[in-house]
């Protein structure tokens, strides 16, 4: 094994601070594996690094990339239940504190002290990187690296709807924002169960809706959302409006479409201040929930469902290509040409 390997480095805040370096291959420690990537899927999160707008710290520099699945190539002295050769995903909270009350009762996920791949520390748009044993999770063989990839942001969707929201069948999902996280809180919401299925987005958003129709969207949109849901049913409104886009605007579109008693999932990160009145959400006792991130039972659920069919990621997978060739699947996933672009080391 050679002692460097490529990797895409963001190596500051300034605007395209990501390039190809030569890094060290990782040491690990005693509970760790050394992870062969097998695939890494591009997350909005790493566009936003590479185009310096981040609202969240870096430790500068750090490889990117924390949608990964891969192959055990070593185990450290003190891993129980792994060994070389197994087919892994990893989860993204690479640095936690096993010790604080938030981990102790499984929602290490909120742990102020997490750290995630990719920012925090090196991520996976390489050759190998360094896991935590408690972050694996086995895959079967009938399950490939890029659909395995995509595992993580699977989760975040299942976080939102399915554990955050309160999806009733028969009700009316309004999912504003078209980008990955959105099409699988919409497929998460049409497995819940929702009579209809509402997708917003910008007329730059026509294939990402093409998308969403794909995987069980009733209803498409580009603009016009609170005049469509103003002759919807009752009129009343819709019974969730789910935040996938994280701006002020989607956040008041929310607002003024829940129906009373209504529930607003926000998922979306945004860091601008909103220009708005909260007054809409006393006045309607409505609620807003926010979601983050995952955990281990959310993991083990959502790979049954890619394994079983219920998840599908064909449609969500625009390419898959060698790690040489990322800048072109981040300049076209930014502009919406892709959903999802997957590379491979």
């Amino acid at each position: 094994m050679s002692e460097i390997m490529p990797a895409l480095v963001n190596y500051g805040h300034e605007p395209f601070s990501v390039e190809l370096r030569d890094m060290p291959i990782p040491q690990i420690g005693e509970r760790d594996v050394l992870l062969r990537v097998g695939a890494v899927s591009v997350c909005g999160s790493d566009l936003h690094q590479w185009r310096g707008s981040n609202s969240w710290p870096v430790n500068y520099p750090c490889i990117l990339g924390h949608e990964f699945a891969g192959t055990v190539a070593k185990a450290g002295s003190g891993v129980a239940c792994f060994k070389e050769g197994d087919r892994v995903v990893s989860e993204t909270a690479a640095v936690i504190d096993e010790s604080s009350p938030l981990s102790r009762c499984g929602m290490y996920n909120l742990d102020p002290a997490r750290r995630g791949f990719g920012y925090g520390v090196d991520g996976a748009m390489t050759q190998y990187v360094r896991v935590p044993e408690r972050c694996l999770h086995r895959i079967p063989e009938n399950v490939t690296f890029d659909k395995a990839a995509l595992t993580e942001p699977c989760c975040v969707a299942y976080n939102a709807v399915c554990v955050n929201g309160r999806i009733r069948p028969g009700d009316n999902v309004l999912v504003l924002g078209p980008g990955p996280i959105g099409l699988l809180c919409a497929l998460m919401a049409k497995l819940s169960g929702a009579g209809r299925v509402i997708v917003a987005g910008l007329p730059s958003d026509r294939f990402r809706l093409t998308v969403a129709r794909e995987l069980g969207a009733d209803i498409t949109l580009e603009g016009g959302v609170a005049d469509y849901v103003a002759h919807l049913g009752d009129g009343l409104g819709v019974d969730v409006a789910i935040d996938a886009a994280g701006v002020s605007a989607t956040l008041q579109v929310a607002l003024q479409t829940v129906r009373p008693n209504g529930q607003i999932i926000k998922v979306g990160w945004g860091p601008q201040p909103i220009q708005f009145s909260l007054d809409p959400l006393v006045q309607k006792n409505a609620t807003i929930s926010g979601s983050f991130s995952h955990n281990w039972p959310i993991w083990e659920r959502v790979i049954s469902m890619i394994v079983s069919g219920q998840i599908k990621l064909d449609p969500i997978i625009s390419r898959v290509a060698k790690l040489p060739q990322w800048l072109d699947c981040f300049e076209k996933m930014e502009r919406g040409e892709y959903v999802k672009a997957v590379l491979t080391p």
